[in-house]
């Protein structure tokens, strides 16, 4: 599990592996992540964009900017959290995703909240050694 905290917002990730929905040989690999948003502030806040920037094993790079997550621009009010699922496709057997969610408070103050880096681990990658 993987976690950060901006500006009184925790954003914590939990990625897996999916081997149903993989297929090493064909070069497909395949995670879901699981993300909670709490909003440890006195004020709601709104998700009204999210960033991502996806890298994989051979270090290409790919962004990824949208509005909300899932198709919603949720509103977390203080002491709340919002739950989501997503998923990540890549033709190699490991990567790393980072990113933010691009907030607005109920008083109209936009602010970055930082996605934590994660990385995207498979049965598949070759052991690497430092």
């Amino acid at each position: 599990m993987y976690e950060a905290v901006t500006h009184h917002v925790k954003v914590t990730v939990e990625p897996t592996f999916e081997p149903e929905r993989s297929n090493p040989e064909a070069g497909h690999y395949f995670w879901r992540y699981d993300v909670e948003i709490a909003n440890l502030g006195h004020r709601p806040v709104t998700l009204v964009e999210r960033h991502w920037r996806i890298t994989d094993a051979d270090g290409r790079q790919q962004e990824v900017r949208g509005p909300g997550v899932v198709g919603e621009q949720p509103t977390i009010l203080p002491g709340e959290a919002f739950r989501y699922a997503s998923g990540c496709p890549l033709a190699t057997p490991s990567g790393l995703m980072v990113g933010e969610y691009r907030m607005v408070s109920d008083d109209g103050d936009s602010f970055a909240v930082a996605i934590p880096a994660f990385s995207l681990d498979s049965p598949h990658g070759r052991p690497v050694l430092n």
